[in-house]
């Protein structure tokens, strides 16, 4: 038999004709492969894997046991569309009490989403025709451009650079792509980078938005992991209600990423735009797991826990990075450390990229980095890496740190 015909029919956005053919190795796949060889290679070693983007804890046991006790319950049983009043109720209150954001409507300032992913990928349904134009933060969090693409809109990436504290330069963005554009999606704390976004620059963000009359998505799911400062919401900016949303996580601040449990809160129109196009593409999230998010939103001590140790652990690791040479510091939030990369070793190893370096730690000292290359060399080292205890976490840095000095890394 020749080619099956339905190697033909795919769509032009996942590569036409030639789907499936791609022989291009993507870079996490590059790294899974890595680890396996340098496991396989080294039977019995430990494996420090610093490019895990997880929370390593469970879900506290008040809201597991919530969800076993809703789960249980008939009235949860079925669909529930655009969500349930409980959690839009405790969505409002949480923005009120943890970030400040008052005045919220639970009826039409907020929607449930099944993870903040999907709420990424629907927002250029609402808004993207063909030619239309997103604005993308990069390095960072790509769904929103890629159905941006998928729509027949351009994305237009603004670089983030170390020398600008990773924020985007939005006045140096050409005035021929600000006269198609219609979304900005920036994202702090930032993913990789850790970066903090201050209230100046959400007000410069607002302004932009009100000038070139743009849609502004903030995508908060680090919002409240953050270090030596209270969270910050892009929605306690004056007149950032008109012209934006912000999209927040229990995934992260609550150690419930399986759950995929979020919410898009702030502009009414873009919130119900959201909610009409989510109503055709789920009929909600689980009404026990929305329960149980209710009781993660009442109890923000669960997330001040959790920022407690990975404050903790990134000290650690910021310690021992800069003893072997890495121009490392505590990050404004997240859970990352966001680092030059090396540009080779003493011994005559050198590393065209962050890529390169990242490889080399896999194969030959078994420590696991995410790198980026897309605006500079970096590596993206994660704390969520596995630990028992606070003494634990203390020898798998002290282990890194031996193999890194080990290594003899030039910057």
């Amino acid at each position: 038999m020749g080619e099956p015909y339905i190697q033909q029919l795919f769509a032009e956005r996942i590569g036409g004709k030639n789907f499936g053919k791609e022989d291009k190795i993507y870079k996490f796949e590059k790294i899974k492969r890595a680890k396996r060889a340098a496991l396989a290679a080294n039977p019995g070693a430990e494996m420090i894997d610093m490019g895990v983007g997880e929370p390593d804890w469970m879900a506290d046991p008040l809201v597991v046991n919530e969800l076993i006790a809703q789960a249980q319950k008939r009235e949860n049983r079925g669909y529930t569309d655009n969500g349930i009043q409980q959690f839009k109720d405790a969505a409002c209150a949480y923005m009120d009490s943890v970030y400040g954001v008052k005045g919220l409507d639970p009826q039409k300032h907020v929607n449930h989403a099944i993870g903040s992913k999907p709420a990424l990928a629907m927002m250029p349904a609402c808004f993207i025709n063909p030619g239309d134009v997103t604005f993308m933060t990069v390095p960072g969090y790509p769904v929103m451009g890629t159905h941006t693409a998928y729509y027949g809109g351009e994305v237009v990436n603004l670089p983030l650079k170390r020398e600008n504290g990773f924020l985007p330069d939005l006045d140096a963005i050409p005035a021929d792509k600000l006269a198609k554009a219609k979304m900005l999606y920036i994202n702090y704390p930032n993913n990789p980078t850790g970066a903090m976004a201050d209230a100046k620059f959400f007000e410069k963000a607002v302004a932009f938005a009100h000038k070139h009359k743009l849609v502004v998505v903030q995508d908060a799911a680090y919002g409240a992991l953050v270090y030596g400062r209270k969270p910050l919401s892009f929605l306690s900016i004056d007149g950032a209600m008109d012209v934006g949303v912000e999209i927040h996580s229990l995934s992260k601040a609550f150690n419930m990423t399986g759950w995929r449990m979020a919410f898009v809160v702030g502009n009414p129109l873009v919130v119900n735009a959201f909610a009409t196009v989510k109503d055709n593409c789920d009929s909600g999230q689980f009404a026990a797991i929305q329960h149980a998010g209710v009781k993660a939103l009442q109890n923000p001590a669960i997330t001040a826990k959790t920022v407690a140790k990975y404050e903790r652990k990134l000290k650690l690791m910021v310690d021992a990075l800069r003893e072997a040479g890495f121009d490392a510091k505590l990050p404004g939030g997240t859970f990352y450390l966001y680092v030059p990369a090396p540009k080779g070793t003493k011994g005559g190893v050198k590393f065209a990229t962050a890529e390169d370096a990242s490889q080399f730690l896999i194969k030959e000292k078994l420590i696991s980095t995410v790198p980026e290359d897309t605006v500079g060399s970096f590596l993206r080292f994660g704390c969520t890496f596995e630990a028992k205890d606070e003494a634990d976490e203390k020898r798998v840095v002290a282990l890194m740190k031996q193999r890194m000095l080990e290594t003899g890394l030039v910057f």
